[in-house]
């Protein structure tokens, strides 16, 4: 058997590839219906997320822990999977005040394929194992796999190459029983079924990895005290807008008047989540920032401690 007809088979097995004879006539319906049958099948996709949340879970706290003792969150994948996973990155820097080396996204042939395919990067192990090696990956450190066939070698690479690190991994894939999952600590398998359009794997499945790795960097993020609440208190006021919304969070978690909320901004150098501590627990800026590096960031511990009866 030639090393095509070898992957054809391969594919042909996988159900993120099936074809589906009852939407072979698509093209003659209306775009209405069209539009109706599109969304219906992406309405499918948050039942298949929700069988594995206690897998994402499970990864979730594991993922936390390994941040907590200064580690990085890696995602690694080719093409829809690896653009969402640099776009995950991407967003924990304006959202969180992450440091923008905590948290990565690798994509198969490097940035110019988060815009044109570059073609081979995918099936190359050895690529994603230089990829990683450039990062200096560490045992403190957590890989996520990513891909829909679970099967694409650059993932699988990236996941066996970081666990001779000592690396936690995670293998988030849209196939039952992949070599992605199996190569993994945690695997995630989100079985969404055969696409609109056979094989394009940028729709459901590519949905399903959006919802799981915003599960996953939001999750972490509240497990390492990102936020208050439901308020993203550590927030990077880099523009106008976002500092604007800085003052409406304080608000909110406050009650403040807007004078007050202004001096304590104002004494916390812009820092939503000082400020708060300000307000809150009725100190000043220095000791604000000193409660807040004890508590590693937790702000509910930090007013608890601010809160606590002195002792002599």
């Amino acid at each position: 058997m030639t090393a095509y007809a070898a992957l054809r088979a391969q594919l042909e097995t996988l159900t993120t590839e099936a074809f589906r004879p009852e939407l072979a006539e698509i093209d003659r319906l209306s775009t209405l219906e069209i539009a109706r049958t599109m969304n219906a099948e992406d309405a499918t996709v948050p039942a298949a997320v929700a069988a594995q949340l206690p897998r994402i879970a499970d990864a979730i706290d594991a993922i936390a822990a390994r941040m907590a003792r200064g580690g990085r969150l890696v995602y690694a994948g080719a093409g829809t999977a690896g653009r969402m996973g640099v776009q995950d990155a991407s967003e924990c820097p304006p959202t969180f005040n992450t440091d923008p080396a905590d948290v990565v996204g690798l994509i198969a042939g490097g940035p110019s394929a988060m815009v044109k395919a570059v073609e081979g990067a995918e099936d190359s192990k050895e690529l994603a194992a230089d990829d990683l090696t450039a990062l200096a990956l560490t045992a403190e450190d957590t890989v996520i796999g990513v891909s829909a066939s679970g099967r694409t070698p650059y993932a699988i690479g990236a996941v066996e190459f970081a666990r001779t690190r000592g690396a936690l991994t995670v293998g988030l894939s849209c196939n039952a029983g992949s070599a992605l999952a199996a190569a993994a600590d945690h695997g995630i398998e989100v079985v969404v079924g055969p696409e609109l359009l056979t094989g394009s794997t940028r729709l459901k499945a590519g949905t399903a990895q959006k919802l799981v790795l915003n599960l996953i960097s939001t999750i972490t993020m509240i497990r390492l005290g990102k936020t208050y609440g439901n308020l993203m208190v550590d927030m990077r006021s880099s523009n106008e807008k976002l500092r604007a919304r800085a003052r409406r969070i304080v608000a909110l978690a406050t009650g403040a008047p807007d004078a007050e909320i202004e001096a304590a901004l104002t004494a916390t150098g812009g820092e939503v989540k000082n400020a708060i501590l300000v307000v809150l627990g009725g100190v000043g800026g220095p000791r604000a920032a000193e409660l807040l590096a004890a508590s590693q960031g937790h702000l509910r511990a930090a007013l608890a401690e601010a809160h606590a009866p002195t002792t002599r």
